[in-house]
């Protein structure tokens, strides 16, 4: 079903941007067997725009959605992510064009890496390790994006995590860190392209997270 929000803003200059009321996309964000953080990236179909490059599972925003809902809706629908299984840390607008389009990245992790369901936009879904995501030719907007959002290692003692959980956090400055510990036990996860089982849920979903609508 096409939302109000599919359509092209078009800047004073003719440059386009999907999405009537902005876009919006989720960074998801897994710890790896050794508590370092994997990331869920989405292979573009050949046909859509950039297409052959590597970004996030995202699309343009509703005009009734929140840019967090808009963010886990498209996911959903990209690849198979449920709302229950993800927790939203933070958002950052990432791109703001003349013409007032906006796209906002939705940082949030998940407790292990989540099975995932491509749709037609996508030719692959993988999780990566953070660390190579620079190895892969991204779409220019994430690309330029990327550096204000992956994260610098944040140190913690074992008591510090729940559950012995890595996660992302929200540094003081804007930025966000992984916390982590040298050696993160309780985990069966495998490499980069690893899909993960399904996940019941986690301990913020994602209407705990973000329940105001634009």
């Amino acid at each position: 079903m096409r939302g109000d929000g599919d359509g092209w803003s078009i800047g004073p200059d003719g440059t386009r941007h999907w999405g009537k009321h902005g876009a919006a996309g989720l960074l998801l964000r897994a710890p790896d067997s050794d508590g370092s953080p994997l990331v869920l990236l989405q292979h573009r179909a050949a046909w859509s725009h950039q297409g052959g490059t590597w970004a996030l599972p995202g699309g343009a925003r509703d005009s009734h959605e929140s840019t967090t809902h808009a963010a886990v809706r498209e996911a959903h629908e990209e690849a198979g992510i449920a709302e229950d299984a993800v927790r939203v840390r933070g958002e950052v607008v990432t791109m703001h064009a003349e013409s007032g389009w906006t796209y906002t990245t939705v940082v949030a992790d998940a407790a292990h890496p989540l099975s995932t369901v491509a749709n037609g936009e996508s030719t692959e879904l993988r999780w990566v390790r953070e660390a190579d995501v620079d190895s892969l030719p991204l779409h220019p907007g994430f690309g330029s994006s990327w550096p204000e959002l992956r994260t610098a290692p944040v140190p913690a003692e074992t008591e510090d995590l729940q559950a012995g959980d890595p996660h992302t956090v929200v540094l003081e400055d804007g930025g966000f860190g992984w916390l982590s510990v040298s050696s993160h036990q309780g985990s069966s996860h495998q490499g980069s392209s690893h899909q993960g089982s399904e996940q019941s849920g986690s301990d913020q979903n994602l209407s705990e997270a973000s329940s105001t609508q634009s």
